[in-house]
């Protein structure tokens, strides 16, 4: 699969603070991308060079295969963390004025805004003034906004902010169906167990570094620990545990550590067979969160903030 986007040795530097450290990744064409880590960890930074808000120092961005250039945010779609929405306009206008800065007609604009306003069920909305609405409604708008000139790189900077899960799953469901028909989307977030749910790739940035790379399922595969869950009813039968690692057991559930995973299904077979009663059985993989924290560790960096706090 081809990359749409693909960075070398950024660096960005504000006065003596390196936000962007020689960080580089690649994002395959038509993926949900997971930039994550802390606040503060250069994920913005890294946003706004690729928006062409602010430029590097050094290090190249390729768009398709091509260098970064002034005709490239026409074709990106930018929902920021910090929401830009003007308050005392009305809705509709608002949307109108954003697309046509994208380079829409009017006319083009106003049958895009109406479609997206349809699928939302906020039709209603657009004569409504920004500043009556709340946060999750304006969240919406602002959602609109990053998508209605179909642009091929959407970048979402914590994209659920202020929205309640109704209106998240939402979001989320239109991020899927925009993959795919086509767009690749970035997802940027310090909150981890988002993205498991919805990114197949993703890059760490820690203190303005990329401290890791790769597929979702990949890099839980390599960093898994041989631990199996077994959920048992009633009493375990005598002698099954000789010789095993018990990890932590409880009146239902039992966690073990094999040496092989091929071990865990032959201790399965043995619950079974000895006359257990086994509800579940899993594979215990790490979370996003626990690798990341894992993986700083081990390049003896510090996280400036913890993860996962809430927006």
């Amino acid at each position: 699969m081809a990359n749409i986007l693909e960075l070398t040795d950024v660096v960005k530097t504000y006065q003596t603070t390196k936000a962007v450290d020689h960080v580089s990744f690649s994002m395959p064409r038509g993926s949900i991308f997971g930039m994550l880590g802390p606040n503060g960890a250069g994920k913005t930074s890294l946003i706004r060079i690729i928006t062409r808000i602010t430029q590097a120092d050094t290090g190249t961005v390729l768009i398709n295969g091509m260098p970064l250039n002034d005709d490239h945010p026409e074709d990106i779609g930018y929902m920021p963390e910090e929401r830009g929405l003007y308050k005392k306009m009305k809705v509709g206008d608002h949307l109108i004025y954003l697309a046509r800065l994208k380079g829409l007609s009017e006319k083009n604009a106003k049958e895009s805004i109406k479609h997206w306003m349809e699928k939302f069920d906020i039709s209603d909305w657009w004569n409504k003034k920004v500043e009556e609405l709340s946060k999750g409604m304006q969240q919406k708008v602002q959602f609109i906004a990053t998508v209605v000139h179909k642009p091929s790189l959407i970048i979402l900077d914590e994209p659920f902010s202020g929205l309640d899960p109704i209106n998240a799953n939402l979001i989320k469901d239109e991020i899927d169906n925009l993959r795919s028909e086509g767009a690749s989307i970035i997802f940027s977030t310090h909150r981890m167990e988002q993205v498991e749910e919805i990114c197949e790739r993703i890059v760490l940035i820690n203190r303005g570094q990329n401290v890791l790379e790769g597929g979702v399922k990949d890099i839980k595969q390599d960093r898994k620990k041989n631990l199996f869950r077994y959920q048992i009813e009633g009493e375990l039968p005598p002698g099954v545990l000789d010789g095993k690692e018990v990890i932590d057991r409880s009146p239902e559930s039992l966690i073990m550590r094999f040496t092989q995973e091929r071990d865990s299904n032959l201790f399965l077979k043995s619950l079974v067979d000895a006359g257990a009663y086994v509800q579940g059985f899993e594979e215990i993989l790490p979370s996003l969160n626990e690798i990341f924290i894992q993986t700083v560790q081990e390049q003896g960096m510090t996280i400036e903030e913890p993860l996962n706090t809430p927006s």
